[in-house]
């Protein structure tokens, strides 16, 4: 027979009338996603021939879409392997053909992310992407909103060494204690859109990052009780900045029932409606994106997969614009 033959599963997708959630999502991710700009920026250094002198690498344009994938459904390498040899939506949108098209393995879906940990490209990525949105009039420059997130790490000491990530600290919380790593992040008061992003182990208070998760030109920062009394920091000396930090939750309870009581709570609400805004991001990193557990040891790796999701988490709640504006 001539021509290439579809396989069963194919078949079943080209035949389907109803789009799968799947195929939606990667459908406008593949729209959204400047996949020119993030291929100029690894192509210097992605290898040009085969490290064994064997087979030439993958295109760099099917590594970049399997790894995107792999941030966007949480997989693991051998995962993700898997989910390209069984899923025909996740093969077409790396660009595969399962007839006359090798499928990388676990070992060269791990080589490509090694690569942009070691290049340090996790944070050109999240910069490269900021770049794309302002380019499309999405500038993030009024007010900042700043907050922190706990990410766990795996407690279990069953691995190779026999201990737990000596990276990862632990921090309580509430009644609670925690083991792990923080995501702290600046977000623009208007667009809602990540324009900072810093990785610290649990232990480290969210204050002391603050300073870098402004990027200086904003009139306000608003932030959670915990970053009470920031603006008496010496990093923030001399700024002209205006901090609308939330009160502390005892001394809100507290307040009189006198009508300045009642203005000072109607501040508080005001206060934390526009702080909301911060929790849309690290909603779309943890759920929609199932970052709520470190798979990678260490905070380098961490921090370049953090970058990552930062800048895809970005595109995520840009969509709708992006793909109305063309």
């Amino acid at each position: 027979m001539g021509g290439k033959q579809l396989g069963f599963s194919d078949y079943e997708q080209a035949t389907a009338k109803k789009r799968t959630k799947k195929e939606k999502f990667l459908a406008e991710m593949d729209q959204v996603v400047p996949w020119q700009p993030l291929l100029d920026l690894i192509e210097p250094h992605y290898p040009k021939t085969s490290s064994k002198g064997g087979r030439p690498p993958y295109p760099l344009a099917t590594m970049l879409r399997i790894h995107l994938m792999q941030q966007w459904y949480s997989l693991s390498d051998p995962a993700m392997e898997d989910a390209l040899i069984e899923v025909a939506t996740i093969r077409r949108f790396a660009g595969i053909d399962l007839i006359s098209d090798r499928i990388p393995d676990e070992t060269t879906i791990l080589a490509f992310r090694h690569l942009l940990e070691k290049q340090d490209l996790g944070q050109k990525v999240f910069e490269t992407v900021k770049a794309h949105l302002k380019q499309r009039g999405m500038a993030m420059k009024q007010g900042t909103i700043i907050d922190a997130t706990l990410i766990s790490a795996p407690s279990s000491t069953k691995n190779k060494t026999g201990e737990r990530d000596p990276e990862m600290h632990q921090t309580k919380k509430g009644n609670q204690w925690y083991f792990g790593m923080k995501v702290h992040i600046g977000v623009d008061k208007d667009s809602g859109l990540i324009h900072s992003v810093e990785t610290t182990s649990a232990n480290v208070h969210d204050i002391t990052r603050a300073a870098q998760l402004l990027h200086g030109k904003e009139e306000v920062v608003y932030g959670d009780a915990g970053y009470q009394g920031i603006e008496k920091r010496a990093e923030m000396a001399g700024k002209s900045t205006t901090f609308r930090v939330a009160m502390r939750p005892g001394k809100r309870r507290v307040l009189p029932a006198t009508p300045d009581g009642r203005l000072l709570d109607l501040v508080e609400t005001a206060k934390a409606h526009i702080r909301a805004k911060v929790e849309h991001p690290f909603r779309v990193i943890k759920q929609q994106f199932g970052f709520q557990k470190t798979r990678l040891r260490g905070m380098a790796k961490n921090h370049c997969k953090v970058n990552v999701l930062a800048a895809l988490t970005n595109l995520y709640l840009a969509r709708g614009y992006l793909l109305a504006t063309g």
